[in-house]
């Protein structure tokens, strides 16, 4: 099951008893369940988060009728009767994740422990009209459903993760890079329409760093900075336990901070943007530019992940070009990861995305010593800088989590509504 140990647990989040507040209180006492890989038993439910014993047992026994969580035997402690230990049933709700790339959509139908019981990938559809390959995907989802033989009545809803800029307000993709004709699709409005289930929208970033917060990777720090390399660079935010999202839910678009001022020029008009200087296909040009790969076969051309890849096996056997492409990229980074980790002040900060593996032996090796001498905070508490550790290919994961994290987490926007309902 998901989650982290009882002694690295964050803090807890407290509920309330004031009236009217059934649905905060019920996400907190979810959220406390989940985040305890032993369990926990209604005292230390009450205990932790700061509610009556007759309410903690209230929202208990609902949850229990509904399946979501279970009884998992008894646990005695001191003097007493011994206490009954609850925990989440994982096959109390699924959720179904999309994560849309420009190259490859994948798929993922999860458990409430983040167990994958279906999967799919496929090529992404650029040469139908938006709206007809986003219905189609709704027809992907309700197979999947179908062959998993899950009752759909445990089906929490879809989580799509795709590449921003977004409007999260009307579940719109706005104009993605490489996905020529994408402007303005409701994919939200289309996937509820096609599916009937409820749909949750997030950047493909922000779908990264909820999974790493549902599924404990990110250990005790309770703030970090998770840089996605994709076929695009973004960052995804925690503070304070929290997901932030901004205001208009494209945090973290950071394409154009200056790694380089002598730099290759930017489509904005400046020159050393980390879009024209880190990206993967910027790192594969440089590559072929200087032979460490040979020219685009038209008959046979390479995906990008391959020659990225390619680059960065060329590096390991001691090709001084390839170790120098991937050298320079590091160096720049460093220069994005100081300048995030300053401003914010984070205790953690995390690369992956689906082109981090081929970096990430250059990049663990060189970029947490030059961050190291460009932070204005080492003085005060140390920068933890490491790779990912969910694998390569679970974005459609990260989508899923979202619909985990709109169910399970309790926030301040849920406590406003409650209370003005």
């Amino acid at each position: 099951m998901l989650g982290v140990p009882e002694a690295t647990a964050p803090q807890r989040r407290r509920g309330t008893n004031l009236p009217k507040m059934g649905d905060f209180n019920q996400a907190v006492i979810l959220d406390s369940i989940r985040r305890s890989a032993e369990g926990l038993s209604r005292v230390e439910l009450a205990g932790s988060a700061g509610l009556a014993a007759q309410t903690v047992s209230n929202i208990c026994r609902r949850l229990l009728d509904a399946g979501l969580i279970m009884e998992a035997g008894k646990e005695a402690s001191g003097p007493g009767k011994p206490r009954t230990i609850l925990r989440l049933n994982p096959k109390g709700m699924f959720a179904v994740g999309v994560h849309i790339d420009p190259a490859v959509t994948s798929f993922a139908l999860v458990d409430a422990a983040g167990t994958v019981v279906e999967s799919l990938e496929q090529p992404t559809d650029l040469d139908s009209a938006p709206e007809a390959a986003v219905a189609a995907m709704g027809g992907q989802i309700r197979a999947i459903i179908e062959r998993s033989g899950v009752d759909q009545l445990r089906i929490a809803g879809v989580g799509v993760a795709t590449p921003g800029p977004i409007d999260a307000a009307s579940g719109t993709v706005v104009d993605p890079p490489h996905m020529p004709g994408w402007l303005r699709v409701p994919v939200r409005s289309i996937l509820q329409e096609a599916t009937g289930l409820p749909v949750v929208m997030d950047k493909d970033v922000t779908a990264a760093v909820v999974a790493e917060l549902w599924t404990g990777a990110t250990g005790t720090a309770a703030s970090l900075v998770y840089i996605y390399i994709g076929t695009g660079i973004g960052a995804g935010l925690i503070l304070g336990d929290e997901v932030v999202r901004g205001s208009s839910g494209n945090v973290g678009e950071i394409g154009h901070i200056i790694t380089d001022p002598d730099g290759a020029e930017c489509d904005c008009g400046r020159r050393g943007c980390v879009k024209a200087t880190c990206m993967p296909e910027t790192l594969v040009a440089e590559a072929r530019a200087l032979g460490v790969l040979p020219a685009v076969d038209p008959q046979n051309p390479a995906g990008l992940q391959a020659d990225l890849a390619a680059v960065a096996a060329a590096a390991q056997d001691g090709n001084a070009g390839a170790a120098g492409v991937l050298a320079r990229s590091a160096r720049r980074m460093a220069g994005v990861v100081s300048v995030l980790a300053s401003l914010l002040d984070v205790e953690r900060v995390v690369f992956g995305g689906p082109f981090w593996p081929p970096l990430a032996a250059t990049y663990l090796a060189q970029v947490p010593e030059i961050v190291q001498q460009l932070s204005v905070t080492s003085d005060v508490h140390a920068l933890d800088i490491a790779g990912t550790q969910l694998c390569p290919g679970e974005e459609a994961v990260g989508a899923a989590c979202l619909v985990m994290e709109k169910t399970f987490s309790p926030n301040a926007a849920r406590l406003l509504l409650d209370a003005k309902g």
